[in-house]
């Protein structure tokens, strides 16, 4: 049978793909940029009238926000649940409407295996090609297992998702799917970078002193890779690789800088691997159809196995807090769930056995407050209900935009020195106070 007729006899109407849920069921959104925006703004329009009871709803970080569960405000008929929160999940969960999922991002694709298959999943990808392929766009992730772990497979079409080559995983052909709809193609969300601030350019100067040519990169999100990137695009260093789970816009400046060449790496050569990304429509035109990227599923870029094979591994990421004893916590003040594990833990272990590789986690020494109030980023230790993301036993440096400090092999006085050390001054008599209460010991003949 042709993909045309195939295609002709599972195209439906986006009122009777959310018609299909049923009370009862368990549904999974595919996340990120292939989050079903279209099917479930009409899905919210059955919760809305009450039509749906005990539903369960699985994502991972919904690019703006999940209608369906915004309609039940009470959760009296849909239990939303997230693995990673983007702004709008985070809203969801502080009202009460929205769970979290602890997991590490290169181990979710596992999770599938313990469960009974979901009832329906819905996912949004590029327009079929000619080959008969729905093509994932900037958000191969896991999307593989997801089908392979689904009863029913709906995909609304945009024709704005940028299409993307890839190295396995990144398409699935006409024939494994149960429904198609033709979206309102509303744009894809478009991120603009986050801009950094003087702080954040001067961290992003620390780091740029630890990277040499040949260097493979893993860059996070926010304003401090933002200006890492602009500085690394004027730097003049060469034959740089990229290993990363989010591509992002700054890896587009340095591409074009003819910073990046791939040409070094041991794996994925000559390829900027890549699992998911956000960014403006410079970064989502770069991608469509470009030879030079590949992308990858997450249990793939994320192994630690795998970026541990990879010389020369450079791993930075952000953070909220550190503890005096290295602890990091990357997703939660508190009580208050802000995004999640991510691949953090991924990739901080992959690059410090990776041969010459680092793990940088990076922050400011500071953060105001909603009144106004500073507080320090390195704390004694964390409020309570905060989870830890990074054990101590992990972290290897630490940076803020006071220095770096190394604590792999350190005793727990060496680290909180060396952790003090890149605090903020006026924060740092207080430290060295708690650390003395905490039994944290510190050797009497050290110099201040």
């Amino acid at each position: 049978m042709s993909y045309d007729v195939q295609y002709g006899q599972k195209l439906i109407s986006g009122e009777k793909a959310a018609g299909l849920v049923k009370s009862g069921d368990r549904m999974l959104y595919a996340g990120f940029l292939l989050e079903p925006v279209f099917i479930d703004g009409l899905i919210a329009k059955r919760v809305e009238k009450k039509e749906l009871t005990d539903v369960e709803l699985l994502s991972m970080c919904y690019p703006g926000f999940c209608m369906a569960a915004a309609a039940d405000p009470k959760a009296e008929h849909i239990r939303y649940t997230n693995a990673f929160f983007s702004p709008g999940d985070r809203i969801l969960h502080e009202m009460g409407t929205c769970s979290h999922v602890p997991s590490l991002f290169s181990e979710i694709p596992s999770y599938f295996d313990f469960n009974e298959p979901f009832d329906i999943l819905y996912l949004r990808t590029a327009p079929i090609d000619a080959n008969g392929f729905f093509n994932f766009g900037i958000a191969t992730t896991f999307i593989r297992r997801l089908i392979d772990n689904s009863k029913k497979v709906v995909i609304e079409t945009n024709d704005t998702m940028p299409y993307c080559l890839g190295g396995l995983g990144e398409n699935v052909h006409i024939s494994e799917v149960d429904y198609v709809v033709e979206s309102d193609n509303a744009q894809i969300l478009v991120t603009t970078p986050a801009p950094a601030n003087d702080t954040e350019k001067i961290i992003a100067d620390i780091l740029l002193k630890e990277i040499n040519d040949g260097a493979c990169l893993q860059l996070g999100i926010g304003g401090m890779p933002n200006a890492l990137g602009a500085l690394i695009a004027k730097s003049g260093l060469k034959d740089l690789g990229i290993h990363t789970e989010m591509i992002v816009d700054s890896i587009v400046d340095m591409y074009e800088a003819g910073c990046i060449t791939n040409q070094k790496k041991n794996i994925y050569k000559g390829k900027i691997a890549y699992t998911f990304g956000f960014g403006t429509q410079k970064l989502y035109d770069f991608v469509n159809m470009n030879p030079a990227c590949a992308s990858y599923p997450v249990d793939l870029i994320n192994n630690p196995g795998i970026i541990s094979q990879i010389d020369n591994f450079i791993s930075i990421n952000n953070a909220i807090e550190t503890d005096l004893y290295g602890q990091v916590s990357s997703e939660s003040k508190g009580f208050k769930q802000i995004s999640g594990s991510g691949g953090q833990w991924d990739f901080v272990h992959g690059a410090y056995h990776s041969k010459g590789g680092k793990s940088f986690i990076c922050m400011t020494s500071t953060y105001d407050d909603k009144e106004g109030k500073t507080h320090s980023r390195i704390v004694p230790y964390f409020t309570p209900g905060t989870p830890v993301t990074v054990t101590r036993t992990m972290t290897q440096y630490v940076v803020t935009e006071f220095g770096i400090a190394q604590l792999k092999g350190k005793s727990t006085w060496e680290r909180a020195e060396a952790l003090i050390d890149i605090a903020h001054p006026d924060f740092q008599d207080e430290l060295v106070k708690k650390a003395e209460e905490m039994n944290i010991w510190r050797p009497t003949n050290k110099k201040d």
